[in-house]
């Protein structure tokens, strides 16, 4: 599950996509995607060191994406804020831990069913980039 800042990231990062009159404000990141602002600051600060956006302080100032919205993948993105993206500790990629409970991995009908589902959703969140996000976006405003 995504934790909110995560979530949150994502939906600045849609906001910074959708700008059309350059560097924006952290206020108006905040106000236009409905994040608040003491816990948007961190996320910004966090997606600046990352180099998936880049900000500048001072008049003229602000921020904006660093890089296409088709470069900027999914997984970085959960990855950075959120951490693992498998279930369960013995499957994941970056953050291993064999599981306490579990008394032999190679045998584990558990480990092989999530290390499945864990490969299924990287490859997915591999191929989906913030432009995706925007075509669906898009896409979803059409039918309205």
């Amino acid at each position: 599950m995504l934790n909110m800042r995560t979530k949150y990231a994502l939906h600045a990062l849609m906001t910074l996509a959708e700008a059309v009159e350059g560097p924006m404000s952290a206020e108006r990141i905040a106000t236009t995607a409905g994040i608040p602002r003491k816990f948007l600051e961190a996320i910004l600060a966090d997606l600046t060191k990352a180099g998936i956006i880049d900000s500048r302080k001072g008049r003229g100032g602000g921020h904006q994406l660093a890089r296409k919205p088709k470069d900027i993948r999914m997984t970085e993105v959960i990855r950075l804020f959120n951490g693992a993206i498998a279930l369960v500790p013995c499957v994941s990629l970056n953050f291993y831990e064999p599981c306490a409970e579990c008394p032999d991995e190679a045998t584990c009908a558990v480990h092989d069913i999530f290390l499945e589902v864990r490969v299924a959703t990287v490859r997915m969140l591999e191929k989906a980039t913030l432009q995706d996000m925007l075509r669906r976006k898009a896409e979803k405003l059409k039918k309205i």
